[in-house]
C-alpha cells in the first residue's frame, strides 16, 4: 500500500541503499521502508476509441510535442477530457515488455504526479492516455513572452513544494525508485487549482538510451541537465535534484533556463544566480511581475535551488530534505553551500563557477547527518 505522500518518512542512508539494491538486484530481500507499487492491470483503450476522441489525431487537437512523442487533447464518450500521448517510433519494445512497464507506471499514484489512465497497443503504435490538466505546463503558464497566467508568490511556492514532494515520492518512497531524467518546466503540469503534477515519469525506460530525447535533442533541455550526466553519463537521483534546482529558479524568476543571455550576456540562469548570490543581490533575479512577496522566503527558495545544483552531486540534498529546506520553520546552513556545476551546450565547455564569498556560520544544530541540510530555527 502506498504511503501518505504528505507524511513523507525520512529514509536514512541504510534504508535508501536497500531501495537501490532492490532496483539493481530484484531478488534482494529486505524489510520494506519504502512504498512498494502493487500492480494491477492497466486499462486498455481501443485505437478506434482514441481516433474518435482526438478527431483522428487532428492537428487542431495537438497540445504538445516532446522527445517521447506527440500529445493530443481528447474527449471520451463519457465526456471526460484526456491527454493522449502517441509515443515516438523509437519505442521499439515488444507488447509484453511495454505492458509490463506501463502496468508499473499506471499504479504509481500521488497528488503531484500526472495520472496514467490507460494505454493502447495497435500494430506498431504505442499510445498512453493521461488525465487532462487544463492549465497546461509551467513553461506556458509562467515562462517566455506569452505567459498565460499571472502567479503570485503563494502559488509559485506551492508549485515548487508540490514538485519537490512528487520527486521525493518517486526517489525515496517507491520500490524500485524512479529517476525521472527530464525534470523541466514543460513536464510540470498545473491542475485547475494550480497544483503541480509531474508528467512523463517512468517513460525513459521505454526508449533505448542512445536514442532518447536526452541524447539526441540535448539543446532542448541543456539548461536542466546535471553536468555529470551530460559529460559522463552518470544517471542518479541527484541528476533530478539538479534539474529541480534549475526549475525552482525559473519559477521564482519567470525566466527560462533555455536562454544563455543573462547577467549582461553569455550566462546561463544558474550561472547568473550564483553570481548574484556572491554579490548579495539575489533579489535581482525575482520576476518583475511579482509585486509583493516575502523577501526572506523568496531568497531562501533561490538558495535551496543553489544547494540542489552544486557541482559535486554527492553534496546535493535528497528531495525529502529539499522539502524540509523549503519549509518555513527551517533555515539554511550556507557554510556548506558550494558552487554549482553547469553545462552550456554540446559545442561549449562545461564548468563550475568560483566561490569567493564566505557565508556566515550557523549556530543552530543540524537536523540531519547529510552534509547539506537545514538547521532548525529556535522559536521566538
Amino acid at each position: 500500500m502506498l504511503m501518505n505522500p504528505y507524511k513523507l518518512k525520512k529514509i536514512n542512508t541504510h534504508d535508501h541503499e536497500r531501495c537501490i539494491m532492490v532496483l539493481l538486484f530484484p531478488s534482494y530481500t529486505f524489510t520494506p521502508s519504502c512504498a512498494e507499487v502493487s500492480i494491477t492491470k492497466t486499462k486498455n483503450f481501443t485505437y478506434n476509441l482514441l481516433v474518435g476522441a482526438t478527431n483522428n489525431f487532428h492537428r487542431s487537437n495537438k497540445i504538445g510535442r516532446g522527445g517521447f512523442g506527440t500529445v493530443y487533447k481528447g474527449v471520451l464518450k463519457n465526456g471526460r477530457e484526456v491527454a493522449v500521448k502517441v509515443l515516438s517510433a523509437e519505442s521499439k519494445q515488444g507488447e509484453r515488455e511495454f505492458m509490463t512497464e506501463i502496468d508499473t507506471i499506471s499504479n504509481v499514484k500521488h497528488p503531484n504526479l500526472v495520472e496514467l489512465l490507460g494505454c493502447c497497443v495497435y500494430g506498431h503504435n504505442r499510445i498512453l492516455v493521461y488525465e487532462y490538466l487544463e492549465n497546461s505546463s509551467i513553461d506556458r503558464a509562467l515562462l517566455g513572452f506569452r505567459k498565460s497566467l499571472k502567479l503570485e508568490w503563494e502559488k509559485r511556492s506551492a508549485i515548487c513544494m508540490g514538485t519537490a514532494r512528487g520527486l521525493a515520492y518517486l526517489h525515496e518512497e517507491l520500490v524500485p525508485h524512479i529517476v525521472h531524467r527530464d525534470i523541466k518546466a514543460s513536464n510540470i503540469l498545473l491542475d485547475e487549482d494550480l497544483q503541480p503534477k509531474i508528467g512523463d515519469f517512468g517513460l525513459a525506460k521505454l526508449f533505448p538510451d542512445n536514442i532518447t530525447h536526452i541524447s539526441t535533442k540535448i539543446a532542448g533541455t541543456t539548461g536542466y541537465l546535471a553536468p555529470e550526466y551530460v559529460l559522463g553519463g552518470q544517471l542518479t537521483l541527484k541528476a533530478d535534484v539538479y534539474s529541480f534546482g534549475v526549475l525552482t529558479l525559473e519559477v521564482v524568476s519567470g525566466r527560462s533556463s533555455g536562454n544563455t543571455n543573462y547577467g549582461g550576456g553569455g550566462k546561463l540562469l544558474m550561472e547568473w544566480a550564483w553570481e548574484l548570490y556572491e554579490e548579495g543581490k539575489l533579489l535581482d533575479l525575482v520576476d518583475p511581475e511579482l509585486e509583493e512577496f516575502p523577501k526572506d522566503e523568496v531568497i531562501k527558495y533561490m538558495k535551496v535551488a543553489l544547494f540542489c545544483a552544486q557541482a559535486n552531486a554527492s553534496r546535493r540534498p535528497l528531495m525529502s530534505q529539499v522539502t524540509e529546506m523549503l519549509s518555513r520553520n527551517v533555515r539554511l546552513n550556507e557554510d556548506q553551500l558550494t558552487p554549482p556545476g553547469f553545462f552550456e551546450g554540446p559545442s561549449q565547455k562545461s564548468g563550475m563557477v568560483s566561490k569567493n564569498k564566505s557565508s556566515d556560520t550557523s549556530t543552530s544544530h543540524q537536523m540531519s547527518s547529510f552534509p547539506i541540510t537545514t538547521t532548525e530555527v529556535s522559536p521566538r
